[in-house]
């Protein structure tokens, strides 16, 4: 996807009670941006960062400007996850990702499960695809990681896909890794050995797992290349 918004350089003072992040510009001057992103971001926060903001150019709004990307040895990491299912729906859509390719339709936002809404629902005919999105900015030695703090709602999406596999329903978990650096994915199980295992017990279960880093710049957000999966 584009970027249409004006975007804006700084380096990263700190970010705090999740929301907000404090930001010093190139004038020496500082503002405080918002951070669209309820995770730790563990790896992503070290001051003085290079940080990308989005200039939403409106002047109601008490924030006007939003922490996009961090830069993390040498490399720009999306940190908004309003953008991730954005990346995936547009990607999907025009046929770039080939595992969920041949669909008529392609929904965001569905009722599903036990008062969640999933990502995605692909309908071809009478045949369903849930697809569930993660985005993931956690990695250590070129592994994508997911996830960087204790989930259980992401727990809990993955034992709603695989009801919808018991019911002769296709189901798939996709992991936005939303950085480049990096060259497989697996779970963190260190840091939520509890969603770990009910990934392995999903997948046993017949839930699919697809793994994609993004390219992620300045003013352009899209899906790179598949990664291989390591459930071990």
């Amino acid at each position: 996807m584009r970027i249409p918004q004006p975007i804006l350089r700084g380096r990263l003072i700190q970010r705090y009670k999740r929301f907000f992040a404090d930001v010093e510009l190139a004038d020496g001057s500082t503002l405080t941006a918002h951070c669209p992103n309820t995770g730790s971001l563990l790896g992503c926060l070290a001051p003085g960062s290079p940080v990308l903001l989005r200039d939403s150019q409106d002047e109601s709004r008490k924030l006007r400007h939003t922490l996009q990307a961090i830069r993390v040895d040498g490399h720009w990491v999306n940190v908004d996850t309003s953008l991730p299912n954005r990346v995936v729906r547009e990607a999907v859509v025009a046929g770039k990702v080939p595992e969920l390719a041949g669909y008529d339709e392609v929904r965001a936002e569905v009722a599903f499960g036990r008062g969640s809404r999933a990502d995605l629902l692909l309908t071809r005919g009478d045949e369903r695809c849930w697809v569930e999105i993660k985005s993931t900015t956690l990695a250590r030695d070129g592994v994508a990681l997911f996830p960087d703090a204790v989930t259980e709602r992401g727990q809990k999406h993955l034992r709603e896909l695989a009801r919808a596999v018991r019911k002769g329903e296709r189901a798939v978990q996709f992991f936005l890794v939303s950085r480049a650096d990096v060259e497989r994915f697996a779970p963190a199980a260190d840091i939520d050995p509890e969603y770990a295992r009910t990934l392995r017990r999903a997948v046993r279960a017949g839930v699919e797992v697809l793994a994609y880093a993004a390219r992620v710049e300045p003013k352009r957000f899209e899906l790179a290349r598949r990664l291989p999966v390591d459930l071990a």
